[in-house]
């Protein structure tokens, strides 16, 4: 706790420990019932359960049962007790309803409430494997995210790892203005079926013509049709795995350094990634040449490429090359160095 103080925290019952609770009470009441008629009156069990039942639900014993005085005041005691037990079960009763709706209504204004100060986001359509494997990847990176997907049963992934979601069709132009798409920084359409990515693809450019869509493709012909319709790029799951395979195969020591330069989820205990940083007009390393920036000296960090602003890639720039404001410096290092890189780029 915050200061060492120790601090006595009433811990609210889960709703499932309530019922269970509720369904403990009514059966030991039912049981002290069934076995007071039975030792009073020397009535048959089920007579006996019988009785039970009708004082507990205020009904009564009498006259059918006929009984006694010991048993009048046995059951004077029962009926107080079922009425506490109703009364305690109708109270756990009320408060879930009326925390589940509260949960419901305050979990919705906190929703809406994230969603309208979200900018610089990537949205994530689909919350299948591909997506929610994109979703961890993107989150790993702090960067804001959400996700849409039309399947509540998937969507409550999302919510459980606390991703803001929107359960609808990413193709509908008023769930993509509700997703702020306007503001967003890029988007990811992964769904499984291509012509629904297609449909989103459209819809998406249409609404943001210059934000970056990467699209997933099952077919081979899906992509053509994705770039047509809009996205910058597109990815077959299919064709990667393949890929991937054959490099895991034929050159084992090579992929094993790109999935440690690639993922920030790594596992091989080098802390190794690559990253690109855009250079900002204020930045100190604007207009200088590779060789006075020294970045390799002062930081650790290897520049494999830098990204022009018209979109020329200089692979491998030698200390000559100078960096401008708005360029993308593609670095290799351990990520604490990667955030300093970033600083001197000027990243607030």
């Amino acid at each position: 706790m915050p200061g060492g103080r120790n601090q006595s925290v009433e811990t609210p019952l889960r709703p499932l420990r309530r019922a269970a609770i509720v369904l403990a009470l009514i059966a030991t009441l039912l049981a002290v019932g069934t076995l007071g008629f039975r030792l009073i009156e020397h009535w048959p069990w089920f007579q006996c359960l019988y009785c039970t039942l009708m004082t507990v639900s205020t009904i009564g014993g009498e006259p059918v049962n006929q009984l006694s005085h010991a048993g009048q005041v046995f059951n004077i005691v029962l009926i107080f007790l079922g009425l506490g037990v109703v009364g305690f079960a109708i109270g756990t009763f009320t408060r879930a309803v009326i925390e589940f709706e509260l949960g419901a209504f305050f979990g919705r204004r906190r929703m809406e409430k994230s969603l309208s100060s979200l900018r610089d986001h990537f949205i994530i359509c689909g919350a299948g494997r591909v997506g929610r494997r994109l979703a961890v990847e993107v989150a790993a990176r702090n960067l804001p995210l959400l996700i849409i997907e039309s399947d509540p049963v998937r969507a409550q992934w999302a919510q459980q790892q606390n991703f803001p979601v929107i359960i609808g069709d990413a193709s509908n132009e008023a769930v993509l203005r509700h997703a702020r798409i306007e503001f967003a920084r890029g988007l990811a359409s992964a769904v499984t079926s291509d012509a629904q990515n297609v449909y989103i693809v459209l819809t998406a450019r249409g609404m943001a013509p210059n934000l970056a869509i990467v699209a997933r493709a099952s077919e081979e012909d899906a992509e053509a049709k994705l770039l047509r319709a809009g996205a910058t790029t597109v990815i077959s799951p299919y064709s990667y795995a393949g890929q991937r395979m054959a490099r895991v195969l034929t050159r084992p020591n090579v992929q094993r350094f790109i999935d440690l330069a690639l993922s920030s989820l790594n596992d091989g205990g080098l802390d190794l990634q690559i990253e690109e940083v855009q250079v900002a007009d204020d930045s100190r390393l604007s207009g200088a040449c590779l060789g006075e920036a020294d970045i390799r000296k002062r930081l650790g960090i290897i520049i494999l490429a830098i990204r022009r602003k018209g979109g020329r890639l200089d692979f491998n720039p030698g200390p000559d090359d100078t960096i401008s404001s708005g360029d993308y410096l593609i670095a290799m290092g351990d990520s604490q160095k990667l955030k300093e890189l970033e600083g001197l780029a000027g990243i607030k």
